[in-house]
């Protein structure tokens, strides 16, 4: 089952720029909950909390709304132009045997034999969507490339993935490979510094 991050939050009785500028300014941050045919609520929460959620990489969040509860995911997050503050924030309401499509990071773990030996290891997608239940969110898809050499390769089809759980790609999709170094780029290197002492 995935973590759940819980979030008490308030509605916002007035929208709008000036009022979502003034909320910021007391670190609490404006944002929307939709979903499951009923109207979007303007609601309210600290930033603080907001952020660590993010940062968490935890996907179902349950949402206290002035003391009704719904489980919710994190769909979307504004940030400023710099990247530091938050913006806005999107929940959306599910179910447990909802389900849904959400984005899950790629992660690696141990050290490949082909890396320590010179390859380059190669991460095409770091990120995959998959469908499962709201409750089987995984944090993460989790790779071992303990054993990888060079020439090593993980489609999707090899993954290890919980139960319930799917990638929504094609199968034969490669998600990690390690190659071998590039030699090319050194030689050519060498073959112009000659040029240029002739």
């Amino acid at each position: 089952m995935a973590h759940v991050e819980k979030l008490a939050a308030e509605k916002r009785l007035h929208v709008g720029s000036a009022s979502a500028r003034r909320l910021r300014q007391n670190s609490i941050v404006p944002g929307t909950v939709y979903g499951h045919g009923e109207d979007p609520v303007a609601i309210a929460a600290p930033e603080e909390k907001i952020r660590s959620i993010i940062f968490s990489g935890h996907h179902v969040v349950e949402l206290d709304l002035e003391g009704n509860v719904d489980q919710t995911l994190l769909k979307d997050v504004q940030w400023d132009v710099f990247g530091n503050n938050i913006i806005h924030f999107d929940l959306q309401r599910v179910s447990a045997k909802e389900l849904i499509h959400v984005e899950v990071p790629v992660k690696t773990h141990g050290t490949a034999p082909g890396v320590v030996n010179g390859g380059i290891l190669e991460l095409p997608h770091h990120s995959l969507t998959v469908e499962c239940n709201a409750i089987n969110v995984p944090d993460a898809i989790e790779i071992n490339i303990g054993e990888l050499k060079i020439g090593a390769t993980i489609h999707v089809s090899d993954l290890k993935l919980p139960e319930g759980v799917k990638v929504t790609i094609d199968p034969q999709e490669v998600v990690l490979h390690i190659v071998a170094p590039r030699v090319g780029g050194a030689e050519e290197e060498e073959t112009e510094e000659v040029a240029a002492e002739v």
